[in-house]
């Protein structure tokens, strides 16, 4: 499945849009990441678990949207986006979104 940021699929055309398609996911950190990003934040530097974390919700939340494009016969998701939001202290929720699309053969 093509995933794209941009809204068209180069040197291909576009038959028909299929509406937006979403996946999401809502992700809460570990106590013990906590304490080691409160003791990281003393020195400075990548918080490591936070990182793969947020980087395990894109792919999950990216999986779940092309999903839903492939069970609407989608070619392609265009206009592709994430965006992240605080739920609850210390949750959040990741979500994969664009357009899904029909390709010409």
């Amino acid at each position: 499945m093509l995933v794209l940021s941009s809204p068209s699929v180069e040197n291909r055309n576009i038959t028909s849009y299929l509406g937006i398609v979403t996946g999401s996911t809502v992700r809460a950190r570990h106590v013990g990441s906590d304490i080691l990003a409160s003791l990281k934040n003393l020195v400075g530097g990548e918080l490591q678990s936070y990182s793969k974390l947020l980087s395990s919700a894109r792919d999950e939340a990216m999986e779940r949207m092309v999903e839903e494009a492939k069970s609407k016969g989608a070619d392609a998701v265009i206009n592709f986006r994430f965006q992240t939001s605080t739920i609850a202290p210390g949750a959040s929720e990741v979500i994969a979104y664009g357009t899904a699309v029909k390709l010409e053969d």
